[in-house]
């Protein structure tokens, strides 16, 4: 389970996510720091496991007469079996093993596809009791003082529920800032705050509760009163404080928080919907909370591999996802950090980081020399047009079957406004080159291919074809990863920087 983190990830079988606000000062700036946060020493799982006890968990469900109930763990975003257990004709079946279940949230998984959440620590000795008529609602727990503070708390918020419909109805009947909203809004606030009392309460009574820790950890950030001088919502300033304190609630050194849903999801959250998709933004989040797992290698492993994964240049939508790779393997993929690769392997990922960095949106565009069909070089410094298209392609190439006589018709309409195509044929032969050029009629006199790529250097250019690079007058690489429609929007933004 935990040597899975360079394949693509196993898509969890619950969500589980914590959507609940939690109080947080409201006018309290923090600021982004890059330097490692000591949350004191990482809990070691294995180390964990030996403090605690045998398990044996009997479970009691009225209505169930037969069949098989398993016992799903959880890893992050991915679940895996840790357990099955054969039910009677009286609803009864026990989970026992010689060894210790890894601590974290389980899902109870019943023949009907219904389940029951449940938290195990090292107390792994107790009994549930409920029915297949209201699972959560008639659930009672005997031995553990984790899932008891489980239920008590999911039975409260359940009843707050319809509360806070009630209000969140009201409020959308008026327009922010009004004084109906407002008065809404402060009935809101009374529902959080008679919220958080409760969980602080429960807190406060049981600091080293897990359940305590796992569900503080979901909690949202309470932001209030971040208004503008004409009292609209500072919608700038809410964003930053919400992203900044978003991780407040979570203790890094805490590693049982890695087999529950909350911090992959919060992770999630954070780096793709909370953070603006822009590279440098990007960078800057990840930058921030990267720095927070520094003390615990395997929170630190997940996510650094999340955030590469995610924008895998290959895969990734962003325009320069080259970026965040860049970012994070100088960053954290080095020989002292990634402890679960060899040196070849971090070596190799290194080189491929430094050459990916030669072609990042605002450096100037290496320069490329290369044969055309007529056996004459050409460079694309040689071009004295404005702006310059680099066009890769493969004549094999679905996408660049599309791509290319769309650039085409594009090129007739653009080159008399100062714009020039050099297209470079990439991992070809020479006949299928230039039968491609003649297919397509691709008229701009820049075709180059160099079988031996000694010349071309396109390791510095392109991940997958086609792949279109945009360089102004300067050479500056302003725009990359793009399809042909998109072209003329980022020359026109460039223009009108120029202005």
């Amino acid at each position: 389970m935990r040597a899975l983190f360079f394949i693509a990830l196993i898509a969890a079988f619950f969500a589980a996510c914590e959507n609940n606000n939690s109080q947080t000062p409201a006018n309290n700036t923090t600021t982004a720091s890059t330097a490692p946060v000591d949350y004191g020493p990482a809990l070691d799982i294995e180390e964990y496991k030996k403090q605690c006890e045998t398990p044996e968990i009997k479970v009691a469900v009225d209505g169930l007469n037969g069949g098989v109930a398993y016992l799903i763990g959880v890893f992050a975003d991915q679940n895996f079996r840790a357990d099955s257990a054969i039910i009677n004709n009286k609803g009864e079946f026990v989970f026992e093993e010689d060894e210790p279940y890894a601590p974290g949230l389980y899902y109870i998984y019943l023949p009907n596809r219904s389940s029951i959440q449940i938290i195990v620590d090292k107390d792994q000795k107790f009994s549930l009791h409920t029915s297949l008529v209201n699972l959560s609602g008639n659930l009672k727990v005997e031995g553990s003082l984790d899932n008891e503070l489980f239920v008590q708390v999911s039975k409260f918020e359940e009843q707050m529920r319809p509360r806070f419909s009630q209000v969140a109805a009201e409020m959308r009947k008026y327009q922010p800032g009004t004084p109906d909203y407002n008065k809404w809004e402060q009935e809101q606030y009374k529902l959080i705050d008679e919220r958080m009392a409760y969980l602080k309460k429960i807190a406060d009574e049981h600091p080293e509760s897990f359940f305590v820790k796992f569900k503080m950890a979901g909690q949202n950030p309470d932001i209030r009163n971040i208004k503008k001088p004409d009292g609209t919502l500072d919608t700038v300033r809410y964003a930053y404080l919400y992203r900044t304190k978003f991780w407040d609630n979570v203790d890094f050194s805490d590693t049982r928080l890695m087999y529950t849903p909350v911090l992959a999801n919060k992770l999630k959250r954070y780096i793709t919907q909370l953070t603006p998709q822009h590279p440098d933004s990007i960078n800057a989040a990840a930058n921030f909370l990267v720095d927070k797992t520094l003390g615990n290698p395997e929170i630190f492993k997940y996510f650094a591999n999340w955030i590469v994964l995610n924008y895998d240049p290959k895969e990734s939508t962003l325009m320069d996802a080259q970026a965040v790779f860049v970012n994070m393997i100088q960053r954290y993929f080095t020989y002292d950090r990634a402890f679960w690769s060899d040196s070849a392997e971090v070596h190799a990922i290194q080189l491929r980081a430094y050459e990916m960095a030669a072609s990042l949106v605002g450096k100037k565009g290496p320069n490329v020399t290369a044969p055309g069909p007529d056996g004459k070089t050409y460079s694309i410094y040689d071009i004295k047009d404005p702006y310059i298209i680099v066009y890769m392609y493969n004549p094999d190439c679905e996408h660049c079957a599309v791509e290319t006589p769309k650039l085409v018709r594009w090129y007739q309409e653009w080159h008399p406004k100062g714009v020039e195509v050099y297209a470079i044929a990439v991992d070809t032969d020479d006949a299928k080159w230039k039968a491609y050029i003649k297919k397509n009629n691709m008229p701009w006199p820049y075709n180059v291919f160099d079988p031996t790529n000694k010349s071309i250097y396109a390791k510095y250019y392109v991940d997958v074809t086609p792949e279109i690079y945009v360089l102004n007058p300067e050479r500056i690489i302003i725009g990359k990863n793009l399809k042909v429609d998109q072209i003329a929007t980022i020359i026109n933004r460039d223009k009108q920087k120029r202005k």
